[in-house]
């Protein structure tokens, strides 16, 4: 073909490649949309877990036996995770095939009416066990919701962004993730303090029925969002994959292995997040619960300046070695935490807590992004990150439920949490240290495999391989 001939169209985007000046503002545009939908959509899924704690074993359950009440009350919260891997296997295979924006858009809108529904469902007063039980669908809905959510924006930010920045960039999803952990504390903090008669009867369905006006604000930041130049190049090329997951389980296993063991590590936020709340505000311990709800604000607050703060070293570094660093240490420090807590010092508190949280578990949780995302090719990059962070969040959500049981009936086992926490950061530490550093693997390559080359086939642009050694790039040069 002459270079006439082919003139009128110009060749698709090399996501490897630097990009032009009119495209540069698409990256910071990616991560602030992933910032801002995530801390909204989060800020829905977190309320929950305060009320968890708080609130709904007096209102959802039989108040006659709280010990009970309790202890649903937090497998409710451990729900959604179950229900997350079913929503990573359908949003993962929408995502590969029709793009992360609109998987971004799905998920905002599904959980802002699921959060605003558990705000106007009738209590356990009210209609007995149709309570829960429609509590629980309403909860099984978030956690589809979730499922697609931060691997969608994982995506999206990663493929977005400059090589050398991938980890910074991706890092914006944790952070905006945070930053709704922090709006939920701060809406439930004076929700909280309300008198019991009010609290129990009007007050805790503020925060959710709020959920409606996050929606809306959410679908507007995110409707107009560009598709990824890296997805559109696959697309382009017609190289969607037709099964995503039956590709990914192929050819990725390992790495669909690697990415479940390291999200174990969320088990740190459901134990710092829920469980602990839970056992400081008992009546074994009995600390006020708008000063611990403060211990998570604060924390949280902290965690927006590490995140990024870890995420750039990981681009000077290696996602590894920072990763390593925060599962390792989450490990160590969740004993002085949980010592403080039953100590019943506020000043050791809020010191462990912000430490714990705020600045070592935000070097895990800030890289996982880019750690993940950069372990699969486009092709199956979000069923890959949905898939394996899912499974792994499951767990990690029914960790407050086995952290109840090891606590004991009078759930003030707090050593014994301590040391099932610890072990589960050993277990992703050990995961982790398996896997490939990739921070220096320039973004066309990721996820392609070290003996592509010997088996005759070079890399393409989306990390999958031509038999006859040519790519797309070099076929578009060429003609």
């Amino acid at each position: 073909m002459s270079p006439r001939s082919h003139a009128p169209s110009e060749p698709p985007p090399d996501p490897s490649a630097t990009p032009p000046a009119a495209t540069r503002g698409r990256p910071r545009k990616a991560a602030v949309a992933a910032w801002i939908g995530s801390a909204l959509e989060y800020y829905d899924f977190f309320i929950y877990g305060s009320a968890a704690a708080l609130v709904f074993p007096k209102v959802f359950f039989d108040p006659d036996d709280p010990a009970t009440a309790t202890l649903i009350s937090m497998a409710t919260f451990g729900v959604a995770y179950a229900a997350r891997p079913v929503g990573a296997l359908i949003l993962g295979h929408v995502g590969d095939r029709l793009g992360r924006r609109k998987i971004m858009v799905f998920t905002l809108i599904l959980m802002g009416l699921s959060t605003f529904v558990i705000g106007c469902l009738p209590t356990y007063a009210q209609i007995g066990t149709a309570a829960p039980v429609l509590l629980v669908l309403m909860r099984v809905l978030q956690g589809l919701s979730a499922a697609g959510e931060q691997a969608s924006a994982n995506s999206m930010t990663l493929e977005h962004a400059p090589e050398h920045r991938r980890g910074y960039y991706t890092s914006f999803t944790l952070n905006g993730t945070q930053a709704g952990q922090i709006l939920a504390t701060l809406v439930f903090i004076p929700v909280a303090a309300l008198p019991d008669a009010q609290l129990y009867t009007w007050g805790w369905r503020i925060p959710f029925l709020l959920s409606i006006a996050v929606s809306v604000v959410g679908y507007l930041i995110r409707r107009n969002l560009e598709e990824t130049p890296v997805f559109e190049e696959v697309s382009a090329s017609d190289e969607v994959s037709r099964l995503p997951l039956a590709d990914l389980l192929r050819h990725h296993w390992a790495d669909v292995l690697r990415v479940i063991g390291g999200a174990l590590i969320a088990t740190v936020s459901t134990i710092f997040t829920v469980w602990a709340l839970a056992f400081a505000t008992s009546d074994t311990v009995g600390l006020e619960k708008s000063t611990m709800l403060w211990v998570g604000a604060v924390s949280n607050a902290v965690a927006l300046l590490a995140i990024p703060l870890w995420a750039k070293l990981a681009d000077r570094i290696g996602r590894k070695p920072v990763f390593l660093t925060g599962s390792l240490g989450s490990g160590i420090l969740v004993f002085a935490y949980l010592w403080a807590i039953s100590a019943g010092s506020y000043p050791l508190i809020f010191l462990t807590g912000i430490l714990f949280f705020g600045v070592v578990y935000s070097a895990a949780n800030g890289i996982w992004p880019s750690l993940y995302g950069e372990m699969f090719p486009a092709r199956v990059r979000l069923s890959g990150v949905a898939i394996g962070t899912q499974i792994g969040f499951a767990v990690a959500g029914f960790a407050v439920t086995f952290a109840e049981q090891i606590a004991g009936p009078d759930g003030d086992d707090w050593l014994g949490v301590a040391i099932f926490t610890a072990a589960i950061c050993a277990v992703c530490s050990l995961t982790i240290a398996s896997a490939r550093e990739t921070y220096r693997v320039p973004t066309g390559r990721l996820g392609e495999k070290p003996d592509s080359a010997a088996r005759g086939g070079a890399a393409r642009p989306n990390g999958s391989t031509r038999p006859n050694g040519s790519t797309s790039a070099a076929k578009s040069a060429s003609a």
